[in-house]
């Protein structure tokens, strides 16, 4: 078996594929019309077909799970951040953990949580 990717909830596909092209230059592979894949096996679904498919409402920022990212240039991602997304929401705010690994934690635009390390 093999692990083919992760699906994230997005209101709205092209400006979540905008998000992830600006900060991670994740490149669309497919777009499947209301799924899009991207570079890393990042599924994109639009809220309204997952909650059709699961029968359910969906609940944003619950911090249940994160997409992890590894940057060593951590101060240069931070300030585009900053830059392209000024009103992001943040979880934590650039910090260096005890170990000395230095994580910024935010949400994307659909409430899906980020975390962006240096390595370890």
């Amino acid at each position: 078996m093999k692990l083919n990717g992760f699906l994230l909830l997005t209101e709205d596909n092209k400006r979540a594929r905008l998000f992830y092209e600006s900060l991670f230059n994740l490149k669309m592979i497919k777009d499947y019309d209301g799924n899009m894949l991207l570079e890393g096996g990042i599924y994109l679904q639009e809220r309204k077909y997952w909650e059709k498919f699961i029968n359910n409402k969906i609940i944003t920022n619950n911090n249940a799970s994160e997409l992890h990212f590894i940057e060593d240039n951590i101060e240069d991602f931070v300030s585009k951040l900053e830059r392209l997304y000024p009103n992001i929401k943040y979880v934590n705010k650039l910090f260096t953990h005890e170990w000395g690994q230095k994580v910024v934690r935010f949400y994307d635009l659909d409430g899906n949580l980020i975390e962006v390390g240096t390595s370890f």
